[in-house]
């Protein structure tokens, strides 16, 4: 596989010029919904699929902050979930849909964006009939299982002349585009090592250890932070090679399908190296890159809120910031102002590639090249 730049998230940056101007965002993400944008136009429509935690307790929330777009429907496989949503966010009654007969979304001018929040085995398939319905899609992360059906859902919303964006909340974290810009300052060096991650305990069964559903087990599910931390530090770009090996299972009886922890390096051009680790049975949540002579670190990294980050120079500090809120409404003005979004669908696919070599590195003990 090639080398994969993404320019568009370049640009972003770039509008946001420092990460201090990105936390200046966050009172306007907070404005009241009845500020009216210059165009005089509605916010756009965002239907939810899938109620489970994420969306109850970060996206349902964020969407009471955004001010470039609002939720306006429901999908989900559960009536008396799409009844309670109904009422405790005063959405209109028929606002609420079910999985079986969602193409009737395509009737409501009201829904602009569909946000898949299902288990990733079941992410292809939704983007599909969401685009057939000519909507706007974000699929939450990871992409999906495989690569094929990666490209599948690019075809799809390509096709449809509809935008396909991943839910990397992170991109717009202010302390991520602090640490992107602190690596990319000629003060700090050429980049040479980067290491983090991702980890918690499972409590027991769920669809995260369900193969056909999760497509793996903490790989990605949070270990895609750290592959997505490296490979923005490291210039937007893809590894060229991985070695990983699969831990020791301690809980074989609950991890019978996906592994349980991985560990795994990624190589970068120029010799840049990143060491990962990622498992559903260990506590991690940091992310460090170095030079030869200075350093930046967030731990924890990866969480809703509350990183921190501190480096050779001193303390990172921000104000409280929404990513949620964030990504979406950066979402709603790319599709307003007919602009690239920064977290395309190519950017899912190049993850789960990388994933694909871990897994395959992992198996055969050798170093797979992407």
């Amino acid at each position: 596989m090639s080398r994969v730049h993404l320019t568009s998230r370049r640009r972003f940056i770039g509008q946001l010029s420092t990460a201090a101007t990105a936390v200046a965002l966050a009172p306007a993400l907070r404005a009241s919904k009845s500020v009216s944008r210059a165009s005089g136009e509605r916010p756009l429509g965002v239907a939810l699929l899938g109620l489970g935690s994420y969306s109850t307790y970060q996206l349902g929330p964020a969407l009471r902050e955004t001010k470039w777009c609002r939720l306006t429907a429901v999908i989900t496989g559960t009536p008396a979930k799409g009844r309670r949503w109904l009422k405790e966010h005063d959405l209109p009654p028929g606002s609420a849909y079910n999985y079986d007969t969602m193409e009737r979304i395509a009737d409501n001018p009201e829904i602009d964006i569909v946000y898949v929040v299902t288990p990733p085995g079941t992410h292809r398939d939704f983007v599909l009939r969401a685009a057939r319905a000519h909507k706007h899609v974000i699929c939450e992360k990871p992409m999906a299982p495989s690569v094929q059906e990666c490209d599948e859902m690019i075809a799809a919303c390509r096709a449809a002349g509809r935008k396909l964006g991943i839910g990397y909340r992170l991109e717009y974290d202010p302390f991520h585009v602090e640490m992107e810009r602190f690596v990319r300052d000629p003060k700090f060096g050429r980049l040479q090592r980067m290491s983090g991650a991702h980890a918690f305990r499972i409590g027991g069964r769920s669809w995260r250890v369900d193969k056909s559903l999760a497509g793996g087990g903490p790989l990605p599910d949070v270990g895609i932070y750290v592959i997505q931390a490296a490979c923005r530090a490291a210039g937007d770009i893809a590894p060229i090679a991985v070695t990983a090996q699969e831990g020791k299972k301690e809980r074989p009886e609950l991890f019978s399908d996906v592994e349980e922890s991985m560990r795994w390096t990624m190589e970068f051009p120029g010799g840049v190296v990143c060491e990962g680790f990622t498992s559903y049975n260990a506590d991690g949540n940091r992310f460090r890159a170095e030079s030869a002579k200075e350093w930046v670190e967030l731990s924890p990294a990866f969480s809703y809120s509350g990183l921190r980050g501190r480096s050779s120079r001193g303390e990172i500090e921000f104000a409280p910031f929404n990513q949620q809120a964030a990504q979406m409404d950066d979402f709603a003005r790319c599709i307003l102002e007919n602009r690239e979004t920064p977290v395309p669908g190519e950017m899912g696919r190049r993850d789960i590639a990388i994933m694909e070599a871990i897994y395959r590195a992992a198996a055969t003990g050798e170093r797979v090249t992407l």
